[in-house]
């Protein structure tokens, strides 16, 4: 399974990416125009704030899951999370958890 979510996370860069950049691009770093693009519709609305809590359950649960079980570098796949989102953090965590706990198995 580390493979799949190693791809998946990779995939979770460049998919969401792949539209991001060449939107700074054309706008440049403007907050006022992102949040304004991405609440403009109710549905745009809906799904930004479907994905600000998807992070945010995604981020307390890295943190939990992570220290039950004893993981290091935490911050990497939480700030996956909030650099890129939900579709880096998860596969990202999901991969430290599998070779954390092969490591364990020995």
């Amino acid at each position: 399974m580390k493979y799949v979510y190693g791809i998946l996370a990779v995939l979770g860069i460049i998919l969401p990416y792949s539209q991001f950049i060449p939107w700074v691009g054309e706008h440049g770093p403007n907050l006022s125009i992102l949040i304004g693009e991405a609440s403009q519709t109710r549905i745009g609305a809906f799904a930004w704030l479907d994905v600000a809590v998807s992070a945010a359950v995604l981020i307390a649960f890295i943190w939990c899951e992570g220290s039950r079980k004893g993981m290091k570098w935490l911050w990497v796949p939480i700030l996956g999370t909030i650099t890129v989102g939900v579709s880096l953090g998860l596969p990202l965590f999901l991969l430290q958890r599998e070779i954390h706990l092969e490591k364990k198995r020995g």
